[in-house]
C-alpha cells in the first residue's frame, strides 16, 4: 500500500482554509449526531515518528465537546499491564455507544516496535494479526465505526523535520536517542508496515494512508475520511435498526436434539461420602494451596468459570475450592444482569475488565456464556447477538490462552428431578429459602429450552484450549472433589510444561 502513496501532494493555503472550517464544522455536528444514535466511534493513529499524529489529534479535538471523547497516548506497556494479555490494556478503553475513543499508537504496536526491536518472538507478533482483526471484527459487528490512519513520511522527510524540532528549544525534548535509532531501522519498519497494512486491512477495519509531507493536504485527508465514515457508520446503524424490528422466525421455538447426546451419557449415580470423601478433599485443598504458590512464583494466571443448572451447587462448590487459598491470591467475581455503563459497551468488556492478572486465579460464578444461555432463551438480546457470541467468546478464550491463562470451564449437572427436589428443601428450610426466587421457577418451566441452549454451548466451544468439563453434581460430594481435581491437574500441566 505504501508504494502507492503520492509524497508530493499538496493542498494551497488558500483551499485549505477554505475546506478545513467546514470540515471542523461537519464534524462538531456529526459528533451530536453520533452521540445521539448511539454509535460508538474508535480512531487509530499510527505512523512515522515526526509524521504529525500529535498535531493532528490536537486538531482533530479542538472544537469536539470533550465529554464524548477521550484520547489514550499508547506507550510500552507498564507492569500492570504486562501481567494481562496484550489486547487487555486496548479492550478495557473501548468507548461506549455514542463516545469516541483517539488512540495515538495503538495495539499495533504488537506488530511494529515490538516485533522489530525484537521485544517479542516470531510466534508471538505472528500470533497477533489474528487476534487483532478478531478484536476489530467484533467492534464492527458491535456498531462501532473503526478508521484508521497510517501517517506517511519518506525517511528524508522524517530526518529534515528531526533536525528541525533539534533546533527548537520548545521542541527538543521530544526527539530522543530511540527516535534517531528507528530512523536507521526505517527500512525494517516499512518492511513491518506493508506486512501489517495488507494483513490487517478489513472491510470493517480499512487502513488509509495519509500522504503526510504537507500539513495541508494531511490534515483535510484525515478530517474528510473521518466524516465519510462515521456518516457511513449511521447509515449502518440505521439499517440494522430496521433489520431488527423484522420478526425473528428461528427463535420462535428451540428446536430440540431428537439424537441421543453428551448429557445424556453423564453418569449422575456418581458418589463420594464418608472418610473418603474427606480424604480427598483435604488433599487436593491443599494441593491447591501449594499450585496457588506456584502461579504466583510463575507469573501464570488461571481463569476458572462455574456455569451450571439453578440449585445445582455453584456456590458450594466454589467455597470448597477456595477454602485453603490465600484469600489475597484469588478473587471470586459473581455475574449478574449487566448494568448501565456495562450496557453501553461491547458484552465482552465488562469480562475483559475482570481478567486476573498473571499469577492470580479470578473465578467466576456464572460468566461470559449468559449471552447464549439466558439472554438467547429470555430475548434478551437479539438473535444476530447470540448467534455471532459463540464466535466471539472462542476468540476471547483464545486470546487469554496465547497469554499463558489456565483456563477452566465447568459445567455443574444435575437431572429435572434432582433440581425439583432441592427447590422444594430451599422452600421449607429458613436459611434455604432466600436462595429461591420467582425466577428460579420460571426457568425451571423452561428446562427443555435452556437444556438446549446447553447442548449448543458446549458443543460450539469446547475447545482444544478451553474445553468443557462436565461436573456429575447430584451428589456435591463427587461434584467439589472432581472440581478441585480437575483445577489442580489443568494447573500441573500448565506448569511442567511452561
Amino acid at each position: 500500500m505504501l508504494e502507492q502513496a503520492d509524497l508530493k501532494k499538496k493542498v494551497s493555503k488558500e483551499e485549505f482554509h477554505k475546506q478545513f472550517s467546514l470540515a471542523q464544522r461537519k464534524l462538531m455536528e456529526l459528533q451530536k449526531t453520533l452521540w445521539d444514535a448511539g454509535v460508538p466511534v474508535v480512531i487509530v493513529f499510527e505512523g512515522w515518528d515526526a509524521s504529525g499524529k500529535g498535531s493532528m489529534i490536537e486538531k482533530l479535538v479542538s472544537r469536539l465537546d470533550p465529554r464524548n471523547f477521550k484520547v489514550y497516548r499508547t506507550k510500552a506497556p507498564t507492569p500492570e499491564e504486562q501481567f494481562r494479555p496484550f489486547l487487555w490494556r486496548f479492550a478495557t478503553k473501548i468507548p461506549g455507544k455514542g463516545r469516541m475513543a483517539i488512540f495515538d499508537r495503538s495495539w499495533y504496536g504488537r506488530v511494529l516496535i515490538e516485533r522489530v526491536d525484537k521485544l517479542l518472538k516470531k510466534k508471538q507478533w505472528g500470533m497477533a494479526y489474528h487476534e487483532l482483526k478478531c478484536f476489530e471484527r467484533q467492534l464492527a459487528d458491535d456498531g462501532y465505526v473503526i478508521i484508521k490512519f497510517w501517517l506517511h513520511i519518506s525517511k528524508k522527510e522524517q530526518k529534515k523535520r528531526f533536525k528541525e524540532c533539534e533546533k527548537d528549544k520548545f521542541q527538543s525534548w521530544k526527539i530522543e536517542k530511540e527516535d534517531w535509532r528507528h530512523h536507521k531501522q526505517y527500512k525494517k519498519y516499512y518492511q513491518a508496515v506493508e506486512e501489517m497494512l495488507e494483513k490487517t486491512s478489513t472491510a470493517w477495519a480499512p487502513w488509509t494512508v495519509v500522504e503526510s509531507t504537507d500539513r495541508h493536504f494531511q490534515t483535510l485527508k484525515i478530517f474528510n475520511t473521518i466524516i465519510e465514515s462515521c456518516l457511513k457508520g449511521l447509515d449502518q446503524k440505521q439499517k440494522r435498526k430496521a433489520s431488527d424490528q423484522v420478526p425473528s422466525t428461528t427463535t420462535e421455538k428451540i428446536t430440540a436434539h431428537t439424537h441421543p447426546h453428551i448429557l445424556d451419557k453423564v453418569n449422575l449415580k456418581l458418589k463420594l461420602s464418608g472418610k473418603k470423601y474427606e480424604n480427598e478433599l483435604n488433599n487436593h485443598q491443599n494441593r491447591l494451596r501449594e499450585l496457588e504458590l506456584a502461579i504466583y512464583n510463575r507469573r501464570v494466571p488461571v481463569v476458572v468459570v462455574y456455569e451450571g443448572w439453578d440449585a445445582a451447587g455453584k456456590g458450594g462448590n466454589i467455597k470448597r475450592l477456595v477454602n485453603r487459598l490465600d484469600p489475597r491470591g484469588y478473587e471470586v467475581i459473581p455475574i449478574s444482569a449487566p448494568n448501565q455503563e456495562e450496557k453501553i459497551h461491547p458484552y465482552l468488556w465488562r469480562f475483559w475488565n475482570q481478567i486476573p492478572k498473571a499469577g492470580h486465579i479470578n473465578i467466576f460464578d456464572r460468566s461470559w456464556y449468559g449471552r447464549v444461555l439466558v439472554e438467547r432463551v429470555e430475548g434478551f438480546c437479539q438473535e444476530y447477538e447470540w448467534r455471532r457470541a459463540y464466535q466471539e467468546i472462542n476468540e476471547f478464550e483464545e486470546s487469554l490462552a496465547n497469554y499463558g491463562t489456565v483456563l477452566v470451564k465447568f459445567w455443574l449437572h444435575i437431572s429435572e428431578k434432582e433440581q425439583l427436589r432441592r427447590f422444594k428443601e430451599r422452600d421449607t428450610t429458613d436459611y434455604k429459602r432466600w436462595k429461591l426466587t420467582e425466577e428460579d421457577w420460571r426457568n425451571r418451566g423452561k428446562w427443555s429450552d435452556y437444556e438446549e441452549t446447553v447442548l449448543d454451548m458446549l458443543e460450539r466451544t469446547s475447545t482444544t484450549y478451553a474445553p468443557w468439563i462436565i461436573v456429575e453434581s447430584e451428589d456435591k460430594n463427587w461434584a467439589r472433589v472432581k472440581s478441585l481435581k480437575a483445577l489442580c491437574a489443568a494447573i500441573e500441566k500448565k506448569l511442567d510444561g511452561k
